[in-house]
């Protein structure tokens, strides 16, 4: 009798994680109910009740599909729908999660050479720009938000103070893929609050004319703010 050898073993599954199947629920919920851009879903506590999940997953799940356009998260006005989404909203997430490590070390080359030439030409009105966007930041954390739009102005002023047209048009030709990752990580617990506390330490050493330690406060706060959930591990089970 000939003796055959055993099939290969399909690769490995792809373990999806548990808040991109509530994204996938969500936005065929809002296709079958046949909501549009502006409308609103119902708040987090219900969907979690309704989907059975933690409100911190659900959350998650929301992010990131605000971070592919799906829907928007308002301070105080609930969650609405930006477009209907499509059947792709895994494939979405996941094509903005493989892409993040690249962005984030982009980043952080830029931003860090930024923070340290802004420490030695910034003039008396960047630093103005600086503390406003500081200013406007704290403000919205100390009101429950997420500080998204102080975040942008405080990197914007920063980009500004370095006075390097040719880095600051890199730093725009990445502007919405780091928008993405913004979204993503104020999104987190606590996030804003330690985020705020990172442009205040750059800010610092930038008013201090201090390039070294401008350029490491930068580093340590894009690495402490890329710390995103996207890039996380699935839990196994």
């Amino acid at each position: 009798m000939t003796e055959r050898s055993p099939a290969a073993f399909p690769g490995r599954l792809n373990r999806s994680r548990l808040y991109e199947q509530v994204a996938e629920q969500i936005t065929t919920w809002i296709a079958d109910n046949g909501l549009r851009a502006g409308d609103r879903i119902p708040p987090e506590r219900e969907l979690a009740t309704r989907l059975g999940v933690s409100r911190a997953t659900l959350s998650q799940a929301l992010v990131a599909l605000e971070v592919i356009g799906v829907v928007a998260v308002r301070h105080g006005d609930g969650t609405v729908v930006t477009e209907a989404g499509s059947a792709r909203t895994v494939e979405a997430i996941r094509a903005h999660a493989d892409r993040l490590p690249e962005i984030i070390d982009t980043r952080d080359a830029l931003e860090t050479k930024l923070a340290a030439l802004a420490a030695t030409r910034r003039t008396p009105e960047d630093l103005e720009r600086i503390e406003a966007a500081l200013a406007g930041m704290a403000a919205d954390v100390e009101a429950g938000g997420r500080g998204v739009q102080g975040d942008e102005q405080f990197h914007g002023a920063v980009t500004a103070a370095a006075h390097s047209l040719l880095l600051a048009r890199l730093m725009e030709e990445i502007s919405e893929l780091i928008r993405e990752t913004r979204l993503e990580s104020l999104s987190q617990p606590d996030r804003p609050r330690a985020s705020l506390a990172g442009h205040r330490a750059v800010a610092d050493a930038i008013r201090a004319g201090d390039p070294a330690a401008a350029a490491a406060a930068m580093h340590d706060h894009v690495t402490m703010v890329s710390d995103v959930a996207l890039l996380r591990e699935p839990e196994a089970g």
